[in-house]
């Protein structure tokens, strides 16, 4: 089993956007279908083009993407038939080595804030909604 981690670019967005939507389909129950249709919209024209998105594949297949701006991590995905295989520790691994000690996580996301927290991020402050204004409690962890 061969993993790699390798820069996406614009070719790769709506493979990342098909991730996406299943990894927050089995993780993002508290997000509302209008919220979720929004983002899932604006995420290959409005949010990956603004990370440095990278693609985990294993054996040549995408299984996940991290996304890197500014020393933090914006977004962190994998997909469903490969959660808990030790993906997102490499994503994580792979942003520590580049610098990133930042990331914003959804307090009802309780599965990504103790995958954070199990990797040495600690919780630095919490915001009512998230930036888009929406009813979303944000945490700030920092390594």
């Amino acid at each position: 089993m061969q993993i790699s981690i390798i820069k996406a670019s614009e070719k790769d967005y709506q493979a990342l956007t098909d991730i996406w939507e299943r990894s927050v389909q089995a993780t993002h129950d508290f997000l509302q279908r209008q919220d979720f249709e929004e983002i899932k919209q604006n995420l290959p024209s409005l949010y990956l083009p603004n990370v440095d998105a990278y693609i985990i594949t294993i054996d040549n297949i995408y299984a996940g993407f991290i996304g890197l701006a500014g020393g933090m991590i914006e977004m962190l995905f994998i997909d469903t038939k490969y959660r808990n295989t030790g993906l997102g520790s490499e994503l994580i691994a792979f942003a520590l080595k580049n610098g990133v000690s930042k990331v914003d996580v959804n307090e009802q996301n309780r599965q990504a804030l103790n995958f954070y927290l199990s990797k040495g991020f600690k919780i630095i402050s919490r915001d009512e909604y998230d930036s888009d204004g929406k009813p979303y409690p944000i945490l700030h962890l920092s390594i």
